[in-house]
């Protein structure tokens, strides 16, 4: 699909077409001058992509919660490689935690943090609020817990997945996760494990039989090990972009103000961990996973060109309460047309950078850590599913 955006001083002439600046092929005039061709994947909502993070939050997994938190961006990366037919599936992740003595002993020490949502900037916030402490650690309850109340997409072109990382034997509790996981299985949801210490010793206490029970993947790492990251000449420049891509949200709606703030923290958080962690969430925010027209008026209108007709006037940032529909549509064109010359250089600098990191994880020994067991797997268990690989 072609879509041509033109705006002409403050005003539009003619009736705007909106395309979403991630969904199609567009040639856009900016300030009549230049021409930007910008050419990116479809994003289909017909098929998803779901993955469930249960991480134990006893008191000896701080070091998981830093890896959760290194690799979170790498592991949504890893996620939009994945092409079902040519067409960008819908990703969506969800966060529990267990083992945590702050928790409900009623509710077996389990809490959902955040269900399968689009929302990535929520799903950064909520795991960087996590702390440890004490703990009993139920394996089958939470994966019980995981694959009855979060609310999975039926059909066989979607791809569900669970990653349970704990260190405590996997048969603890009332529960049998035996039962449990072949319940997964009957619904295509494919459960792997991942043991925090010796391989050996996560055999011996069936966390490889875990996975092996759901068709799913076994691994062992150190979470005490802090990442290791390989730094590119072109993490600066990435990061430029970063800070110019967020001056194309326009928020809206009664928490789109402080949504637009939560995007800002999440930066912060991302770059509190290291540059790398970062750059790689530049990177995600690049791509049609990060979403977030729930609060900002350039996603939303780009899903549906309709979205001003039912938007508020007090709903509008301060910036666009003294503008007519025309003004804001003008408005709204503009930071689509910037975002999408943005995103198309990011992603240009992101191949590169990408290919600068194969070739010197060549050179290293690869370190099993949690972002690299979850993305190994990813890839594979997407092959099977009938998933292309498409960097």
């Amino acid at each position: 699909m072609k879509t041509k955006i033109f705006y002409i001083s403050t005003l539009l002439a003619t009736t705007l077409t909106f395309g979403s600046c991630n969904n199609s092929k567009a040639n856009t005039l900016v300030n009549n001058e230049t021409i930007i061709e910008t050419t990116t994947i479809k994003r289909t909502t017909e098929n998803k992509i779901q993955v469930a993070i249960l991480l134990d939050t006893s008191n000896s997994m701080d070091g998981l919660i830093e890896q959760a938190k290194s690799r979170l961006w790498n592991i949504v990366n890893t996620l939009t490689t994945l092409k079902y037919q040519g067409k960008a599936p819908e990703i969506e992740i969800g966060l529990y935690e267990y083992g945590n003595d702050g928790l409900s002993s009623e509710a077996n020490y389990i809490r959902q943090v955040a269900p399968l949502t689009t929302d990535l900037d929520l799903i950064s916030e909520k795991l960087f609020s996590l702390r440890t402490n004490g703990g009993s650690e139920y394996c089958g309850a939470v994966i019980q817990d995981v694959v009855t109340k979060l609310t999975w997409k039926d059909g066989n072109k979607n791809m569900k997945l669970v990653y349970i990382a704990g260190n405590e034997p996997f048969n603890q509790g009332s529960i049998n996760y035996k039962e449990v996981i072949k319940e997964a299985l009957k619904k295509e949801i494919y459960v792997n494990t991942i043991f925090c210490g010796n391989k050996q010793e996560g055999i011996s206490t069936l966390w490889q039989d875990g996975a092996i029970t759901g068709n799913g993947k076994y691994f062992n790492i150190d979470s005490n090990q802090r990442v290791q990251y390989i730094n590119t000449p072109y993490d600066d420049q990435i990061t430029q972009y970063n800070q110019k891509i967020n001056e194309t949200y326009v928020s809206y709606g009664r928490r789109g103000a402080d949504k637009k703030r939560n995007q800002a923290m999440q930066d912060a958080n991302a770059e509190s961990v290291s540059k790398a962690n970062y750059v790689e969430r530049s990177v995600s925010k690049s791509k049609t996973v990060y979403k977030n027209d729930s609060w900002d008026l350039v996603d939303k209108i780009n899903e549906d060109e309709k979205a001003l007709e039912t938007i508020k006037k007090e709903e509008l940032p301060a910036e666009l309460k003294d503008k007519n529909k025309t003004e804001i549509k003008a408005y709204i064109a503009q930071k689509s047309a910037e975002r999408e010359k943005i995103q198309k250089e990011i992603s240009t600098l992101a191949k590169k950078r990408q290919e600068y990191i194969d070739n010197e994880m060549k050179k290293q020994k690869t370190q099993d850590d949690l972002g690299n067991a979850i993305a190994t797997s990813i890839i594979e268990l997407g092959k099977n599913k009938g998933y292309s690989v498409e960097k």
